[in-house]
């Protein structure tokens, strides 16, 4: 999976993380898949490829 494409479509590699690591507990926790993985991937995996897909991304809060 290329690290720099993900980074493209999030922005920095701290929304990387940040993102990557929130949609993995996620998953976890039990939360549907949104792409096309065996049933033994590993949630971090199915997070990469979802946010590399662009069925997953973060939102930026607006300061008040």
């Amino acid at each position: 999976m290329p690290i720099d494409r993900l980074i493209e479509k999030v922005g920095s590699v701290y929304k990387l993380v940040v993102l990557a690591s929130r949609r993995t507990r996620e998953l976890s926790e039990g939360a549907a898949k949104l792409v096309e993985e065996s049933p033994d991937g590993k949630p971090a995996t199915v997070a990469l490829k979802e946010i590399l897909e662009g069925k997953v991304a973060c939102k930026v809060k607006e300061e008040k």
